[in-house]
């Protein structure tokens, strides 16, 4: 992900934050964000999988996307969709509400796609 970041910046790492959309660039205060955190997955499938697969899942690239700190403190460890409805939320760190869902639909998709591949 740092890699792909450098090569769009040659060579200063260049990012799109997955709630805003606004461009941060090495040096700025982001995060990398699990959209869907490991709680999450581990209460969602800790009946399919070890907590070796559920880290493998938590981490699957639709998942693990770049972020500010400001907002991955907030959201915490709730579920993105929750953390979405609250107007508050999109207002105080002016997220674009559109491209956030559609990320968390693509993060769910990853995680449900990876979660199929683990499992007999």
């Amino acid at each position: 992900m740092h890699q792909e970041a450098l090569k769009r910046g040659n060579g200063r790492a260049v990012y799109q934050d997955c709630y805003t959309g606004k461009t941060l660039l090495g040096g700025d205060p982001y995060d990398y964000e699990h959209i869907y955190g490991s709680e999450w997955v581990h209460s969602n499938y800790k009946h399919l999988l070890s907590d070796e697969q559920i880290a493998l899942v938590v981490n699957c690239p639709e998942n693990v996307k770049v972020t500010l700190r400001t907002i991955n403190q907030s959201k915490g460890k709730t579920d993105p969709e929750v953390w979405l409805a609250n107007p508050h939320n999109i207002e105080k760190h002016q997220i674009d509400l559109r491209l956030a869902m559609e990320n968390a639909k693509k993060a769910k998709a990853g995680i449900e796609k990876m979660v199929k591949q683990l499992t007999p």
